[in-house]
Order: structure tokens, then C-alpha cells, then sequence
């Protein structure tokens, strides 16, 4: 027999946690003295502490191990626990790796949308867009709404999401309630999702200004976009693109005073005078 101290050396377990054992009736000691209430230890003992030190390592619940103490005493009849464990660790291992991309995003992105603001005026300009790799969905809802589609596209394709979020308007004028949008963002790869449309958005020439500030002051910005289209004669494509380079941020709201919306409208040039 051996006391609860060297019962305590040699499996590595505090006396507190012994207690603790005891109390939940895991490892109930050989003999327990009635006037003291001295526990004392035996070899059956100490491998069952072994074997509960090998299934916490394993990260089983304490109840789990007195489920599989009661009915089992080999590995192989323990297969079904393991399973089940590796499955649960497996899916944990996917979860961490959806958060450790979304840490990823909020960091890149925060990052670009500080060079930006350190400009201290936006101009507008004209480039060229490269195709991209997209995930959208097609709504008709009011324009508050659209935080609806990306939060889809973000809980079905998290990992795979590889820049800032942009929103198609097929739309050539305000409407207050029946938008014809789509929220997308882009992706790394393509991966078929149920309900959201995967595909290449094509590039082209465009006209694009920054906006910063509100979303409700958006109109001012645009004023200057189409003037600008306008005055070059430029034929505007539908549909137009906004991209939020920095909007509601995913664990504050933010100070929309600083919101940074890229506008962006393809565009057909004209053809030159003959």
C-alpha cells in the first residue's frame, strides 16, 4: 500500500487532483482509514491512474473516462472513444484554421486601409481592373442589407476569401427598397458553394475614386465620378462596383467618419473620330 503523497510521486498526479478523483469517484483509492480518513494507494490503483493520465492527454472529459473506465480495460475496446476524439480534434483543427484566417484578413486589411487614410486627398483615376476570382449573391433588398450576403459568404467560405469585400450594383438609378446588388468577395480558388454563385469577374478599363466617410454621404463622390465620365465621354458599364477598403470592422463598429469605399465604374471608350 502507499500513501497519498507517494502515491502522488509516482504517478505525477498533485494530492489535490487525487482528491479530486476521489470525490468524482474516477480513482477511488484501495483503502480508506475511517477514524483518519488516510487514503492508501495500491498496483490496480496506479494503473488506473496511468491509464486516466493517458486519456486527459488525449483531451477526454473526466466523464468520458469514467464511461470508458467502467466498461473497458484494453485499447482495442476503446476504438469508438478514439475515433470520435480524432474527429472532434480534426474539426477543431478546422475551426482554428477559419479563425487564423479571419485574424489574417482583419490584420491585411486594417494595414491597407492605414496607407490609404494616410493620403490626404483622393483623386480620381483611371486604371486597369485584372479579371478576379469571386463568390457572390444576388439580392434585391434595401442597400442596408447587403451585410446579410457577406456574412453568408464569410461563415461558408471563410478560409478561402482573399481580399476586401466589394458590392455589384446592376442598378442605373437609386431604389430605395428593391436594389438589384450582389456582395462578393474574392477568393483564393474556386470552390462550389450551394446558393452562392462562384465565378471570374471580369477586368477592364475603369474610372474609380475613393470615398471616405459615410456610406450616406456616398452621393457626392459619385457626382464627381460621373461628371468625370461625362466630360471624357466615356459610356459607363453596369454593373458599377463599390469596394469597402475599410467599413464596419468584424469586432467594432468603427468610426464611419473614416469608412473607405473605392468606386468603381467599367468603362467603353469612345471610338475615335474618323
Amino acid at each position: 500500500m502507499f500513501t497519498i503523497g507517494q502515491f502522488s510521486k509516482i504517478t505525477a498526479l498533485p494530492v489535490k487532483t487525487l482528491r479530486f478523483y476521489h470525490e468524482k469517484n474516477l480513482l477511488i483509492p484501495a483503502r480508506v482509514e475511517a477514524g483518519t480518513g488516510y487514503r492508501y494507494y495500491d498496483d490496480r490503483n496506479i494503473q488506473t491512474a496511468r491509464v486516466i493520465t493517458a486519456l486527459r492527454a488525449l483531451e477526454f472529459s473526466l466523464d468520458e473516462i469514467a464511461e470508458i473506465l467502467a466498461q473497458h480495460d484494453d485499447d482495442s475496446d476503446i476504438l469508438h472513444f478514439l475515433k470520435q476524439r480524432k474527429q472532434s480534434l480534426q474539426d477543431r483543427i478546422e475551426r482554428d484554421r477559419d479563425i487564423v484566417a479571419t485574424i489574417d484578413r482583419i490584420v491585411h486589411n486594417e494595414q491597407e486601409a492605414r496607407r490609404t487614410m494616410s493620403q490626404k486627398q483622393f483623386e480620381i483615376e483611371e486604371k486597369t481592373l485584372p479579371p478576379q476570382l469571386v463568390a457572390g449573391i444576388r439580392m434585391q433588398c434595401r442597400y442596408d442589407e447587403i451585410g446579410t450576403g457577406f456574412s453568408q459568404i464569410g461563415r461558408k467560405l471563410g478560409r478561402h476569401i482573399s481580399g476586401k469585400p466589394l458590392c455589384l450594383y446592376y442598378d442605373n438609378e437609386y431604389r430605395e427598397k428593391d436594389a438589384d446588388l450582389e456582395p462578393c468577395m474574392p477568393l483564393r480558388k474556386h470552390v462550389p458553394v450551394d446558393g452562392i454563385s462562384v465565378r471570374e469577374l471580369p477586368g477592364g478599363r475603369c474610372v474609380t475614386l475613393v470615398h471616405r466617410g459615410p456610406y450616406q454621404q456616398l452621393g457626392r463622390s459619385y457626382e464627381r465620378v460621373l461628371k468625370h465620365c461625362a466630360d471624357q465621354g466615356y459610356e459607363i458599364q453596369t454593373p458599377t462596383r463599390e469596394v469597402y477598403l475599410k467599413g464596419p470592422g468584424m469586432i467594432f463598429r468603427g468610426n464611419p467618419k473614416n469608412y473607405l469605399t473605392e468606386i468603381q465604374f467599367l468603362i467603353q471608350e469612345p471610338n475615335p473620330a474618323p
